[in-house]
């Protein structure tokens, strides 16, 4: 009896794990080298399944429910253990329970610049951090891949493992997507949504586990790309260059930066408008305004066109609209003759940029 006692001692009858914590993903039921009972009791509870592994080998997954260990319930193992005619020997097997419900809230985050090439602005480096809520789909490649043999693997460890993979996946899709830098700095509440489904195909593959939601909450570029963002929302909002001209124009003589020629850019402005102003009260160019004896409307207009001559003179730097502006053609014919070298100027992302030198020399060959 007593033998028969310790032989009883040897084998185990009933395999269960109540989780009493909230950030356990993987655990291997303690069994202090005993062997299991053919015929033992395998009790899986909700949010669990419990991993099979013999030898190093990941056999059957059985998920929540009571099981009775035969050869019927786990055919893999069975296999792997010879038991073709259904021995009722016990056997030596780790049992891993894996937990399945979804963990939200986890951070993560690029600890470096993470380059990526845009139309606009060529080579940009952004840093992004976010959320992100996830839960293991395939328990053996989760061990395989993630947890490794670790006897007990939590939250932190798979954050520990995983940052540097999530971040390169990140960037990976980010990249293959090809999503203008633009709309990452700007509309980062809609990309997490767009590249879930791309980041899962990767996720689901290598690690066995599914994003149920990726949240993209800031993304940051270097300031250059902040001021050019910056700059192009500007000019959308006024709507048309020769006005945005005349805006910087403006700003620089409040701050008395403008210099002669600034003064007879303003100069020029404000003639053009009050001789705008004369024609809508008068009705014409030739009116005269009350009060203002010997006032000469043409003659304004004159001194606006002048003015305006000797503001382009003063520019040393042209956009191709300021330089067909000054040759009177269209900006369409300026590009042509940039883009086949007649032209010198230098191309800034997508946009032109033209010495005053270079229309000089130009006029002159």
């Amino acid at each position: 009896m007593a033998l028969m006692d310790f032989i009883n001692k040897q084998w185990i009858d009933i395999i269960e794990w109540l989780d009493d914590s909230r950030d356990t993903l993987s655990y291997r039921w303690p069994d202090d080298d005993k062997e299991i009972k053919n015929g033992a009791q395998l009790i899986v509870r909700e949010s669990q399944v419990a991993q099979f592994v013999y030898l190093g080998k990941y056999a059957d997954t059985l998920q929540p429910g009571k099981h009775t260990l035969t050869t019927e319930n786990i055919p893999i193992l069975s296999d792997l253990l010879g038991w073709k005619y259904k021995f009722e020997s016990p056997f030596k097997a780790d049992v891993y329970y894996v937990i399945t419900r979804t963990f939200t809230g986890n951070k993560w985050g690029t600890s470096n610049p993470v380059m990526m090439r845009d139309a606009d602005f060529g080579a940009v480096r952004i840093r992004a951090f976010g959320t992100f809520d996830f839960k293991i789909v395939d328990p053996a490649l989760f061990l395989r891949e993630v947890a490794g043999t670790d006897h007990h693997f939590r939250l932190d460890e798979f954050h520990d493992v995983m940052r540097s993979r999530i971040v390169s996946v990140f960037s990976d899709t980010l990249a293959s997507a090809k999503v203008p830098v633009l709309d990452v700095a700007t509309r980062y509440s809609e990309l997490g949504d767009a590249l879930l489904e791309p980041v899962n195909l990767v996720m689901r593959e290598k690690y066995g586990i599914e994003m149920t939601a990726f949240v993209v909450e800031n993304v940051s570029v270097p300031k250059e790309v902040e001021e050019a963002i910056d700059k192009r929302g500007a000019m959308t909002a006024i709507g048309n260059l020769n006005d945005y001209v005349k805006y910087n124009m403006g700003n620089a003589l409040a701050d008395g930066k403008a210099g002669v020629a600034g003064m007879g850019a303003e100069l020029a402005t404000g003639l053009a408008m009050g001789q705008s102003m004369l024609q809508g009260l008068g009705g014409g160019g030739g009116a005269a305004v009350p009060g203002m004896p010997g006032f000469v409307p043409g003659a304004m207009g004159g001194a606006a066109v002048a003015g305006g001559a000797q503001a382009a003179a003063a520019v040393t730097v042209l956009t191709p609209e300021q330089v067909a502006e000054m040759l009177s053609v269209s900006p369409a014919d300026v590009l042509v003759e940039l883009e086949n070298g007649n032209l010198k100027g230098k191309k800034i992302g997508s946009q032109w940029r033209v010495p005053r030198k270079s229309v000089d020399e130009f006029l002159a060959g």
